[in-house]
């Protein structure tokens, strides 16, 4: 079983940079495919960015490619998520996510085990 802890989040200008931090216990994972997923106020929660256990895919929403990079550390058992030129629409609480299968997959069902969450606001 994986605890996940994420970290990082905050309050940002338009335009400025966070860098989230998924901090996982257990030794299983490097195995994991491991997500980001965030969720706004009134809204279902989506799809941000997924990284494959050896970091050789990565995958990402339409509404963040280019601007979020997803990378992982197996040493440290952390995932990270750069977030650069941020929008006021990137408001959320941003959720870390594994899998414990090799497939990387964007439906937030596919995920057995979820982090707390962490904030994020982006002021206009």
């Amino acid at each position: 079983q994986a605890q996940l802890v994420e970290s990082g989040g905050g309050l940002v200008q338009a335009g400025g940079s966070l860098k989230l931090s998924c901090a996982a216990s257990g030794r299983a994972f490097s195995r994991y495919a491991m997500g980001w997923f965030r969720q706004a106020p009134g809204k279902e929660r989506e799809f941000v960015a997924a990284i494959s256990w050896s970091a050789s895919s990565t995958y990402y929403a339409d509404s963040v490619k280019g601007r979020f990079t997803i990378s992982r550390d197996n040493l440290k058992n952390t995932v990270y998520l750069q977030m650069n030129s941020l929008k006021p629409e990137d408001t959320a609480v941003y959720y870390c996510a594994a899998d414990r299968t090799l497939v990387v997959d964007t439906n937030p069902a596919a995920y057995d085990y979820w982090g707390q969450g962490t904030q994020v606001t982006v002021s206009s």
